[in-house]
């Protein structure tokens, strides 16, 4: 049970600005619980996101600006921590075929054009896709679907196998710490659970956990290819893209 509990508290104290007790231990074990869990972490955003898009249907808001205060409030939700980890993901990605570079740009923290140009495009993707959903009349599931679609891919990112980029930081403490069998586990529950959305075609729900899964295996395959593995800045651009490749999906 505290290994449980530690990775509750981990998983909501990393991926959400609700205050819980710091947790007891960190290893590997906690980690991986930690990164299955993301989605259920993930509930209070998802749910807040779900709330915004119902009150500006019924305030009779334009969709467009509803589905900004809707993510928005899911960034802030999440102190822009994977929005940061996708622009710096960007930066090294496309500052340099040199892996220790890469890696060096990606650690500053700052953003350059690369990444400030990703994170409008993805951003604009997002707001666009999920307007077109409350215009269509199913965005309050289709936000939920989404930001829970991409904080399901962080088992994939963390699934047995997966290496680190750095020795040390929160790509070293989690990666490889999910069994492959949970994050397939993980997987099946979200397209089961996808398929039976309410108000969308069961084939709709499921494209959109398929595409935010490939979306965040390329991003990911390709980081491992080029820096040698995850780090905290991949996992949070492979969130951001899942989210953009299921909104899309759904719009």
């Amino acid at each position: 049970m505290s290994r449980l509990s530690d990775g509750v508290r981990l998983a909501v104290g990393t991926l959400t600005t609700v205050p819980v007790p710091a947790p007891r231990r960190i290893d590997r074990h906690v980690a991986g619980v930690a990164m299955t869990l993301g989605p259920l972490a993930a509930l209070p955003l998802a749910a807040t996101a779900g709330l915004i898009v119902a009150g500006g249907v019924a305030c009779g808001l334009p969709a467009l600006a509803t589905a900004a205060l809707a993510l928005g409030a899911v960034a802030w939700g999440s102190r822009g921590l994977h929005l940061d980890g996708l622009a710096d993901t960007a930066d090294g990605l496309g500052a340099s075929y040199d892996r220790a570079k890469a890696l060096d740009v990606m650690r500053r923290g700052d953003s350059g054009p690369t990444g400030v140009a990703t994170l409008v495009f993805v951003l604009l993707i997002q707001v666009g896709a999920l307007a077109g959903a409350i215009a269509d009349g199913h965005g309050i599931v289709s936000v939920v679907l989404a930001v829970l679609c991409g904080r399901c891919v962080l088992s994939l990112c963390c699934a047995r196998g997966v290496p680190s980029a750095r020795p040390v930081g929160l790509g070293a403490t989690v990666a490889g710490s999910v069994p492959i069998a949970v994050s397939a586990a993980v997987f099946a529950i979200a397209a089961a659970g996808a398929a039976l959305a309410p108000g969308l075609p069961w084939w709709r729900g499921l494209a959109a956990v398929v595409l935010g899964y490939a979306a965040a295996a390329m991003l990911l395959g390709r980081c491992v290819q080029r820096i040698g593995g995850v780090t905290g800045d991949v996992l949070g651009g492979c969130v951001e893209a899942a989210v953009a490749a299921a909104l899309l999906a759904i719009a």
